[in-house]
């Protein structure tokens, strides 16, 4: 089962807010409503919310091999 819901830490503020995730695409850029501030995924990492988030995202749910969005 995919879990679409992942909780966002900015490492900025340290504010959190969950979020549901695309199923279709990867989100490589998330703003921090509080700081402001862009957030970009991590080296090696697809997307923001399997650098910052409390769940991976669904394309690394899916895969067994842990390719993101490919």
């Amino acid at each position: 089962m995919i879990i679409l819901e992942s909780v966002v830490t900015c490492p900025e503020c340290g504010h959190s807010k969950s979020e549901t995730m695309p199923t279709e695409t990867c989100l490589y850029y998330y703003e921090c409503e509080h700081c402001h501030v862009v957030l970009k995924p991590k080296k090696g990492d697809c997307c923001v919310f399997c650098s910052y988030g409390t769940v991976k995202c669904p394309s690394i749910q899916e895969k067994e091999n842990n390719e993101c969005c490919k």
